[in-house]
Order: structure tokens, then sequence, then C-alpha cells
């Protein structure tokens, strides 16, 4: 079998699209997968499955939840070893230390189209990026919630993407390694 992680967007965020976590799992085990976890409140879960298939295992999970929530998240679904290659790419790894200066926002395909140069109009004190064809990684040592590039990332990155901050992902990382 072989190790996932699904990233659930926009669940459990401000009161909308709740999704408890042990229903999550409950899902997920129903639909023939094994030792099912799931990392915080906001959407991770790490499984085992005999899908090799990303898109599959996408579409089944977000039909599951459609039908029993009412609602569909877009959902990412990486086999353990892209997340470790994510992790590996992190080109600030001197945050390692401080995990929560580092966002990292997974992308649902290569970007095409992407206007950097505007997004470099907003970086301030110390911030720093870099896009690559898996994720995009943001450097915000002042926090992600007063970073102005952070609230512009999507407008001139044009793709589907779901962020997590490097501890989230780090732990993540390791709960698949433990599967």
């Amino acid at each position: 079998m072989k190790v996932w992680i699904a990233l659930l967007r926009g669940v459990n965020v401000g009161g909308n699209n709740i999704l408890p976590m042990k229903e999550l799992r409950d899902l997920v085990t129903g639909l023939g997968c094994k030792n099912v976890r799931t990392y915080i409140q906001s959407g991770n879960c790490i499984f085992q499955s005999r899908e090799r298939n990303a898109s599959v295992i996408e579409t089944q999970v977000g039909e599951a939840i459609e039908k029993k929530f009412g609602f569909r998240p877009c959902i990412f679904a990486l086999p353990a070893e892209a997340l470790d290659a994510v992790l590996a790419d992190n080109p600030y790894r001197q945050s390692d230390d401080d995990p929560k200066s580092v966002h990292i926002f997974f992308l649902a395909k290569p970007v095409a189209g992407a206007d950097l140069g505007a997004l470099e109009a907003f970086r301030k004190g110390g911030e720093d990026f870099t896009l690559t064809d898996r994720a995009f990684y943001l450097f915000a040592p002042d926090g992600i919630g007063r970073s102005k590039l952070a609230a512009k990332i999507e407008r001139y990155v044009p793709v589907q993407m779901t962020a997590r901050n490097l501890r989230s992902v780090m732990k993540i990382a390791e709960l698949a390694r433990s599967s």
C-alpha cells in the first residue's frame, strides 16, 4: 500500500465548511484506506491506499465529503515521497528552527503565467518567496497575518493552492513516515 497525504482547503475556517476530523477519518477509512490519521483541525489526512492515482483519491474523498456534509473542498492528494520532496526543496532552510515563518503553498499543477514581478512590490521586512513546479514558498519572518505579500499570492499565481506552515508540513511528513 502507498502512503498518501490529503490536504483539504478551506475546512473548519471561520465557522465555515465544518468537517470534524474523526468523521473525515471514518470517511477515508470507508473508502478502503488503512491507518488513517489526521493532524490538527484544518484538513490534513494521512493514510495508506492501494490507489496509485492522486486525482482518483481527490475525487473519491471529495465526493464522500460532499455526500455527507453538503460541500466539496478542494483536495490536494500527494504521495508521501512528494511531500518529502517539497520539504527538501524548501529554500529557507534556516527557518527549520522557526518553522512558523515559512508557509508552503501546495500547487494543483505547475503555474503558467505567474506574475512574480508584481508580487515583488509587496515584499516587506525581510520577506522572500520562491516558486517551483510543486509549491510556492513564502518566508514571512513577521508572520503571515501581517504580510501584504501573502494576501496577494493567489492573485498573481493563478492556480488552485492550499497553504500550510512549515511546522505543520514537517509534522505531517513525520506522521506519513511512521505509517
